[in-house]
């Protein structure tokens, strides 16, 4: 891989590589890559959640490189990142990722490639892309791109409205192989975006997977489609995907009310501009009585609290991503008429709430999963165009991603965690620095807290 990454130095330091010198570099047969392996799908079996380590099941060995199919790019990966559906695969949950894998690989020879006893993970790139296959025309060796993580086949018209509605849609990197957490990863090349400029790797290889989905789940019509005045409560406001709707809703118009857990995580969202600002550890919310039972005060006092901060107004939309913890006192927040737009689900997939607060007040609720390609090239033009910001916050180096998946795991992070693949250090990738100047700030708000 040296070879490869000489050559992109030398591009960043302002030589003329052409797109020719990058397709003719030797790829390697073989590429280092963050995996988990198929005959240990029941390493953790009896092991309650939250004591389940993926720094046991995530292996960093080298792969074989696949082969290149039609429509496809290989693509040198400088940067990566962690979200949650890493940790979902490394500790095996909700499902083995496995059977995604195999049900793949019946859907064509081409997909067969995909059904291997390892998995190679990550759903974040920035890199540049190396080589592509036949029928790509829009994408050429060199060019420095980002990719979202939305896989379809297109061959049912059902996706043709909106590709996240393709039957044979799938999340790059979680339920398909060959993902960014490696040296090298395979891609469709509709996945492929321009790099922001002015972003390092890491901090452009970040936004990706939430950016794209905070996108869809609130500002699209897809999803909440949020306006201005709104009142918009965001749980975890302050996190991977909760930074990026504080975010929207700022540059929309709207008044996010931000749910965090404590004051360092208020004082981010302050800073970028949020007012309305309430931390559950001091509030001290116990939504479950027990397993079972959902306390219907702490819904009321939830609500009471909201309308202290807003003036006596209920929320439009509440951003919903914690699951089982929160959706009761959701559904109940949301004002008459309001939406509660839900993903992720990372307390838990099974939701409960009392059906009388949603039929007999006309609320919706909205289930939204990642974003379509419109949805995501427009998420991704507001990056390059500074409009929205990274929330990077760490930075691992590919060894280190056990860890640094223990630490979104255990939500012992702030915004993003970031894993450095092919680049040798933080800080490279910049080509705009008089744009970078600018937002520098906003670029570094999660950094150091």
């Amino acid at each position: 891989m040296q070879n490869i990454l000489d050559a992109i130095s030398a591009s960043q330091a302002g030589n003329a590589l052409t797109p020719d010198d990058f397709a003719n570099l030797d790829l390697p047969e073989s590429y280092r890559a963050v995996t988990i392996h198929k005959d240990e799908a029941d390493m953790f079996e009896g092991v309650a959640s939250k004591d389940k380590d993926p720094r046991k099941s995530l292996h960093v060995e080298d792969v074989a490189l696949p082969e290149l199919g039609p429509g496809e790019a290989l693509v040198a990966v400088m940067a990566s990142a962690i979200n949650y559906n890493t940790v979902w695969t490394s500790i095996f949950e909700p499902v083995s990722t496995f059977g995604f894998l195999e049900r793949y690989g019946k859907l064509s020879p081409l997909s067969k490639r995909h059904d291997l006893p390892y998995h190679v993970v990550g759903s974040d790139l920035s890199g540049v892309v190396l080589k592509t296959g036949v029928g790509v025309h829009s994408w050429n060796p060199g060019d420095e791109v980002v990719a979202h993580c939305l896989s379809v086949e297109l061959e049912s018209s059902d996706g043709h409205n909106d590709t996240m509605l393709d039957p044979e849609q799938r999340i790059w990197g979680f339920e398909t192989n060959f993902g960014g957490l490696a040296h090298v990863a395979l891609v469709k090349s509709n996945q492929l975006m321009p790099k922001a400029a002015h972003l390092t790797w890491e901090e452009a290889a970040s936004p990706g997977l939430v950016n794209s989905t905070a996108y869809r789940q609130l500002v699209s019509r897809n999803g909440a489609g949020m306006k201005q005045g709104d009142n918009v409560l965001i749980w975890g406001a302050s996190g991977g995907l909760g930074g990026f709707a504080t975010q929207y809703a700022l540059n929309g118009g709207a008044t996010p009310i931000c749910v965090v857990s404590n004051e360092e995580k208020a004082e981010i969202c302050r800073s970028m501009g949020a007012e309305l600002i309430l931390n559950r550890s001091e509030e001290g919310w116990k939504f479950w009585k027990d397993e079972n039972t959902q306390d219907q005060k702490e819904w009321r006092r939830l609500g009471m609290s909201i309308r202290e901060l807003t003036g006596g107004e209920d929320v439009d939309i509440v951003f919903e991503h914690p699951g089982k913890e929160t959706f009761g006192a959701s559904v109940y927040a949301a004002r008459k008429g309001g939406t509660i737009v839900t993903c992720a689900s990372t307390s838990g997939y099974m939701h409960q709430y009392d059906n009388r607060y949603l039929w007999m007040n006309l609320k919706k609720i909205v289930g939204s999963h990642f974003a379509n390609y419109r949805e995501s090239w427009e998420a991704n033009r507001l990056i390059s165009k500074g409009m929205i910001h990274p929330t990077l916050s760490r930075t691992y180096a590919l060894e280190d991603v056990g860890q640094a998946a223990l630490d979104v795991h255990k939500n012992a992070h702030q915004g993003k965690v970031g894993v450095l693949c092919l680049a040798p250090e933080e800080g490279l990738g910049v080509r705009d620095t008089e744009m970078r100047d600018k937002h520098l700030d906003q670029i570094n708000r999660f950094r150091g807290v």
